[in-house]
């Protein structure tokens, strides 16, 4: 399971944290992500880090966001800064979990927590 946190309201060029805990069976974390999704729009994703912890990012968010895990704790956060109203979305976590070793990753989302941008 993935449990997203630390959504809410804040003002244009303010900074939000996101995180995301994974849990249950879990022999190894792969790939984790942050998607998002705008009202009337399509999920797009922001960004991904993978398990070695190289990152990467949409354009739009390249020198506002940070993407970082913690794999001893099952973590992955996204720091967000200079925050836009266009940045409005709920964020959701996914990862792709590999249960057992030799088994095959398999893709998990997160329930979703929602960032409102607003003055």
């Amino acid at each position: 399971q993935l449990q997203a946190s630390g959504g809410g309201l804040v003002q244009p060029g303010g900074s939000l944290r996101l995180s995301c805990a994974a849990s249950g069976s879990i022999f190894s974390l792969n790939t984790m992500r942050w998607y998002r999704q705008a009202p009337g729009k399509q999920r797009e994703l922001v960004a991904g880090i993978t398990s070695l912890g190289a990152p990467n990012y949409a354009d739009s968010v390249k020198g506002r966001f940070t993407i970082s895990r913690d794999n001893a704790k099952k973590m992955v956060y996204l720091q967000m800064n200079s925050l836009k109203p266009e940045d409005t979305a709920v964020y959701y976590c996914n990862a792709e979990v590999q249960s057992k070793r030799y088994y095959p990753s398999v893709g998990y989302w997160g329930q979703g927590t929602l960032v409102t941008v607003s003055s």
